[in-house]
């Protein structure tokens, strides 16, 4: 493969490239805490809102795979550059947005500009370092990748609490700027090949599916699932459709992502794996704000301050694992990150609704810890006997996989968290009779009313809060489990192919 790279100018090309993941990766959650002012300037439902996200995640999802298509033929620099200018004045037009339509369809092209920054930042991190230092790149690039999502909140809720919700999308120009300069200076162009063809069917066929397959996702707690004929039908397209891909591209000549990509043993396993680490990345973080609001009553911009220490122990880990990566086996640092972040899923599972911001801290550093300890060498060992020019159409599957396994991850759990506080909720009212002695001293001391519809109410509200508590810790216990069940792939992964 061509040299791509420019080592005398590798500092400036990290920062450029960390900027265009950070901003990327930031626009996946720092809408949501906005979405309640933006719904009242707007005068739209909550399902309106929705949109806001869906629109952003879907066009993401149907975009993503063409990165690897677009830079053979038009080169990976200059399609860097047109994302980086489409995103950052698609994103100033959401915040000019004056209605509803307009801000789904900014989003929209968000989505579409957007899809590709994270992987051609991967795929340029690992062609400016050399083999041996891949460990570092990769350290580097996923403190963008998992820092975004993680400041998110916290730096949505302040622009919102202080600001408007509009700067939430503004504030993505000085980083687009950067980043703009920082590539046009310094990356160099890839080698095109004019000859690639594009494959209309096999695009088509992926964008339906994973289409389908987000809109399911994304509608199908508010719909109740398969009760529903909207989320029969979108399940049955993403199914139907994806079959067909599968099919269609072991058959087709120059199909539309080369099936050869998978006879790589650590880039298969290594899809696998990002599945299962998108799926912790930000299924917990779906958890803790409503838990933090609605059981602890904190306000929203201190929940923001009381999660960043999650961030800080990814940047601690991940600045280690830079150091570390050529003095351990690669596979020992990704278990010890499973078990760290499996301690702090166990850890969870103790909470009360009464439990200190410090204890909901340090959890929280732990399983940035561990999160810190899996990314970087997993991102590594995954492209380390992929062909290099597989790298771009590689980087935007090992994304595609990682954000879908986050987009069923929240649906999983948030599902699982209403299924589990209705069935405790059934569980505790069974225990609420004339026979209880707990119902007894309450009546006794006057704190429970059972002859009054207050009363009543009151103590219905108790036992809501108790069996939404419960329901909480577990869903961290499954979370633990799913964190759990990804040690089998660890001894998948080949290392030898690195010490050569």
């Amino acid at each position: 493969m061509t040299d791509t790279s420019d080592t005398s100018h590798r500092g400036f090309i990290t920062v450029s490239v960390m900027l265009a993941t950070i901003m990327q990766a930031l626009d996946t959650t720092i809408a949501n805490v906005a979405l309640p002012h933006m719904q009242g300037a707007m005068g739209a439902t909550q399902d309106q809102m929705s949109w806001v996200l869906t629109s952003y995640i879907v066009a993401a999802a149907i975009f993503m795979p063409l990165t690897g298509f677009l830079t053979a033929r038009f080169g990976r620099k200059r399609i860097f550059i047109w994302a980086v200018v489409g995103f950052t004045l698609a994103s100033m037009l959401c915040g000019a947005a004056q209605s509803l339509a307009q801000i789904v369809v900014f989003r929209l092209l968000q989505g579409v500009f957007g899809a590709s920054l994270v992987p051609l930042s991967q795929s340029v991190l690992l062609d400016s370092y050399p083999k041996e230092k891949h460990g570092t790149a990769m350290a580097l690039w996923g403190v963008g990748v998992m820092i975004g999502p993680i400041l998110g909140p916290s730096l949505g809720g302040w622009l919102t609490e202080y600001y408007s919700w509009r700067w939430v999308f503004y504030i993505n120009l000085p980083l687009g700027l950067l980043t703009w300069f920082g590539l046009a200076a310094y990356v160099r162009e890839s080698p095109l090949d004019r000859t690639r063809k594009f494959d209309w069917l096999g695009f088509a066929l992926l964008s339906v599916s994973l289409g389908a397959l987000q809109m399911m996702l994304d509608r199908g707690e508010s719909l109740d699932w398969f009760l529903s004929a909207e989320v029969i039908l979108e399940a049955s397209l993403a199914s139907a459709c994806f079959y067909l891909f599968v099919a269609h591209i072991l058959t087709y000549d120059q199909p539309f992502i080369e099936p050869s990509l998978f006879k790589d043993r650590n880039f298969s396993v290594g899809l696998i794996f990002i599945f299962v680490v998108g799926i912790i990345l930000l299924a917990t973080m779906a958890l803790l704000p409503p838990f933090m609001q609605g059981l602890m009553g904190y306000p929203i911009i201190d929940i923001g301050f009381v999660l960043a220490p999650r961030g800080v122990g990814t940047m601690i880990a991940m600045m280690l694992v830079g150091k570390l990566t050529h003095r351990i086996d690669s596979r020992v640092l990704i278990f010890v990150g499973l078990m760290l972040t499996a301690l702090s899923m166990w850890l969870m599972t103790l909470f009360t609704a009464d439990i200190s911001g410090r204890d909901i801290v340090i959890t929280g550093l732990i399983q940035g810890l561990g999160l810190g300890f899996i990314f970087p060498p997993l991102a590594t060992i995954t492209f380390t006997t992929l062909d290099p020019r597989y790298r771009n159409e590689g980087a935007a599957l090992f994304s595609l996989l990682r954000n879908i396994g986050s987009s069923i991850g929240i649906s999983v759990v948030i599902t699982y968290l209403a299924q589990r506080t209705q069935a405790n909720h059934a569980v505790f009212s069974e225990q609420i009779n004339s026979f209880s002695q707990t119902l007894r001293q309450a009546v006794d001391s006057g704190l429970a009313d059972i002859n009054s519809p207050q009363g009543l109410a009151l103590i219905n509200a108790l036992v809501t809060r108790e069996a939404a508590t419960l329901a909480y810790l577990q869903d961290f216990r499954l979370m633990m489990w799913v964190t759990l069940s990804a040690l089998p792939l660890i001894f998948l992964l080949r290392v030898s192919s690195l010490k050569k």
